[in-house]
């Protein structure tokens, strides 16, 4: 492998307005801020995985899913986000529940949007 065993990963999220994003991670997510300088906030995912919150002059924010996290019990975790005002969203022929929580099997999954518009996910394993 090119890679060195056990590497974390390090995910890169864009925004044009990190005075609108930071509090997005940093109080609705609930992320540790690990570093900032003026090309982006650092935050720590766990495990040494990072993420970076990227500023740019100009970004179209993806409609797929740019990072996502393995949770418990997605149920729990998606009523937590709502209380907290983040919607979650709902996709035509998807198949989702209430809380927009789709069922594959035994596994579940969300998405919800960043103030920038960027697809996020949540998954929950079978």
């Amino acid at each position: 492998m090119a890679l060195p065993a056990g590497s974390p990963p390090c995910s890169f999220v864009y925004t044009t307005d990190r005075a609108r994003s930071l509090p997005f991670y940093a109080d609705i997510l609930g992320l540790s801020r690990r570093d900032e300088n003026p090309f982006a906030v650092t935050f720590d995912l766990g495990g040494g995985a990072t993420l970076q919150l990227v500023s740019l002059e100009r970004h179209e924010p993806s409609p797929h899913p740019v990072v996502g996290w393995t949770v418990p019990d997605i149920r729990n975790v998606a009523t937590l986000l709502a209380a907290k005002g983040v919607a979650m969203q709902h996709y035509e022929g998807m198949g989702q529940d209430e809380l927009g929580i789709c069922t594959h099997g035994e596994s579940r999954m969300a998405w919800f949007l960043d103030p920038e518009g960027n697809c996020l996910m949540l998954t929950q394993l079978g």
